[in-house]
């Protein structure tokens, strides 16, 4: 089952190191997603990646940087919803319903449906589909191997989406609550979820 990254919403300290520390043990694919923020900063970290590693990270913003740094492809949402004129190469999307990845994930290469379980990062947002509707779902053929997971993954909820036949999960807060750029000095815990959930996940 694929693995997908998401970034926390702001860029910190030591990020670029991090990501590509995970990028070492594995990662395959990393959204960068930093809604609000300059595409400075974007640039600026990704020529803190290492050139091998570009050809693994999506974007959810700033289309343009697909192009500049080799992206692996770019991912429309609510605040980016159109792919660019002239755009080449990999689509993913964002969807919030059923309906929405019967229609869509037959246009990407894979879609995201959120929120699956009740979130880490944004509390209070709770999950969306009952355990039964995505089992039903997955029956039907709507989940299959082109939607991904997200919303709530972690060591818990993982085998679960494997279970119910999602092609992938998106993590965020279940591997980035292991870490504080404030007061944490190093990112041994973060490494070793990540390679938890890897596992899980494989």
């Amino acid at each position: 089952m694929k693995l997908i990254l998401i970034t926390t919403p702001n860029y910190f300290v030591e990020e670029d190191q991090i990501i590509t520390s995970l990028f070492d043990e594995g990662l395959d694919c990393l959204h960068l997603r930093k809604p609000g923020t300059e595409p400075v900063y974007a640039e600026r970290f990704l020529t803190l990646i290492p050139e091998k590693y570009r050809k693994k990270i999506v974007v959810h913003d700033n289309f343009y940087l697909k192009n500049e740094f080799d992206l692996k492809g770019i991912h429309l949402n609510s605040r980016n919803p159109m792919i660019p004129g002239e755009y080449n190469g990999q689509v993913s999307a964002s969807c919030h319903t059923l309906d929405e990845v019967s229609a869509q994930k037959k246009l990407y290469e894979y879609v995201f449906l959120s929120p699956v379980f009740d979130s880490i990062s944004k509390k209070g947002y709770k999950a969306s589909f009952s355990k039964e509707l995505l089992y039903k779902a997955a029956k039907m053929g709507v989940i299959d191997k082109k939607v991904v997971a997200l919303g709530g993954i972690d060591e818990n909820t993982i085998q679960i989406a494997k279970e119910i036949g999602f092609g992938g999960v998106a993590v965020m807060g279940g591997l980035w609550s292991h870490f504080d750029p404030v007061t944490d000095y190093n990112y041994q815990n973060l490494i070793r979820q990540f390679i938890n959930l890897k596992k899980l996940a494989d």
